[in-house]
């Protein structure tokens, strides 16, 4: 069975179909109604322009994005600190999660329960591609934690072997754009609740 494409290629793959729109249509479209091979390289060379600085707006957003997310502190973190900062993420969505022993985990940084569901998650703050290793060593943690899930999450992410053993073994892997995803949402649900706060301590100092 074919793999889905992942959303940042599939987004690569859809800027690069508007560029070539973006010069193919209005120039065909200026050939068309007036014939003037000229015409239609000035309309074409306008529509690339204008594709360029949505380009750069969408890259511009992107970073921002990136930015609110804080990814760029967890790729500073050592692994200890990551798994610490999972533990609160995971916190964050409902779950209890508990940070298992640095040594001897046999192979689950964090054991995450919610609804009587137990999962078993392996952490990898990494540079490179995690690999075949974490998937292998978070099917055998699922075991021994007698966890009903396993996953693993990393600040990066996973090569074509690790992706094709996780699909096979049933074993979930986060990787970094889904990681920023969380993390957003988790800022974004704790500014809520800053606001909240706020909002009711000024209701009764009103009061």
């Amino acid at each position: 069975m074919a793999r889905r494409k992942s959303k940042a290629k599939q987004q690569e793959e859809f800027l690069q179909g508007v560029m070539g729109l973006a010069a193919v249509v209005p120039g065909g479209a200026a050939w068309y109604l007036t014939n003037s091979l000229k015409v239609a390289a000035i309309v074409a060379g306008i529509g690339i322009a204008v594709a360029i600085l949505i380009l750069i707006q969408v890259a511009m957003a992107k970073a921002e994005r990136l930015r609110r997310s804080g990814i760029a502190q967890i790729d500073q973190m050592d692994g200890v600190k990551f798994e610490q900062y999972l533990g609160h993420l995971f916190r964050s969505q409902g779950y209890k999660a508990e940070v298992t022993q640095a040594s001897g985990d046999y192979g689950a940084d964090l054991i995450l329960t919610k609804d009587g569901r137990r999962i078993a998650v392996q952490a990898k703050r990494y540079k490179k591609n995690v690999g075949l290793k974490a998937v292998q060593e978070i099917k055998a943690a699922k075991a021994h934690y007698r966890a009903a899930e396993a996953w693993v999450v990393t600040n990066s992410r996973y090569t074509e072997q690790a992706k094709k053993l996780a699909e096979s073994n049933g074993v979930r892997l986060i990787a970094r754009e889904e990681l920023v995803e969380m993390l957003l949402a988790m800022r974004q649900k704790t500014s809520g609740t800053d606001r909240s706060g706020k909002q009711s301590a000024a209701g009764k100092t009103s009061a």
